[in-house]
């Protein structure tokens, strides 16, 4: 192999791997309702713009945008069923989400955003809300494959360290890579063999450009 063909290869291979597609994203939002048209705008604008920033500040716009955007709904007053986890273009088209909902949105998002997927884990955890413990979902961050991971959550929308949580109770997370036991790293499995919801959420969003 030639010097400038090493050169050429050596330059190929330190592309990032694109996480969206831009146009067939904005193909699929046109077909959307005026008011999620401009959601996906704004969502295109905040991505594009954030090639120069630092991560955490990238995780800390995404937090923002959909928790802002977004009204928390139970799948049953959404979708008319007990579980459905929606796409982002099906979310903002509804304009209402559940915790799944706005923790995958904001998975998709940062993705885009050319953060590693092994940073990125939606976690199920056991949330003491009102009083009471029920079944949630956030995403997790990691800045360093060995630290502390950061919380995104629609609950409590202020990002906080997994320390400053003590409301939540991990139980497994996952992502398009892996399924671990709560946040730390042991395996657990192939999480789109193990969870078929999370497989064609992941197929209609991968559909939609993402």
């Amino acid at each position: 192999m030639s010097r400038r063909a090493a050169l050429v290869m050596l330059c190929v291979l330190a592309m990032p791997v694109l996480a969206w597609e831009r146009l067939r994203l904005l193909e699929q939002a046109a077909q959307l309702s005026p008011a999620a048209q401009r959601v996906v705008h704004s969502l295109v604008e905040l991505i594009e713009r954030s090639a120069a920033q630092p991560a955490g500040q990238r995780v800390r716009e995404v937090n923002d945008f959909i928790n802002q955007r977004v009204q928390w709904r139970d799948d049953s007053v959404v979708w008319g069923q007990p579980d459905y986890w929606a796409s982002p273009l099906e979310m903002f088209e509804k304009g209402r989400g559940d915790c799944e909902d706005l923790a995958m949105a904001k998975y998709f998002a940062l993705l885009a955003e050319g953060l590693p997927e092994s940073s990125l884990r939606l976690v199920y955890v056991r949330a003491h809300y009102q009083g009471r413990p029920q079944a949630h979902m956030v995403l997790a961050w990691y800045p360093s494959p060995q630290g502390e991971p950061w919380i995104l959550d629609n609950i409590d929308p202020e990002l906080k360290r997994a320390s400053e949580r003590p409301d939540l109770a991990p139980v497994f997370s996952f992502n398009a890579e892996g399924l671990w036991q709560g946040v730390g790293t042991q395996g657990a499995g192939n999480p789109l063999t193990r969870l078929s919801l999370w497989r064609d959420a992941l197929a209609r969003a991968r559909a939609q450009g993402f």
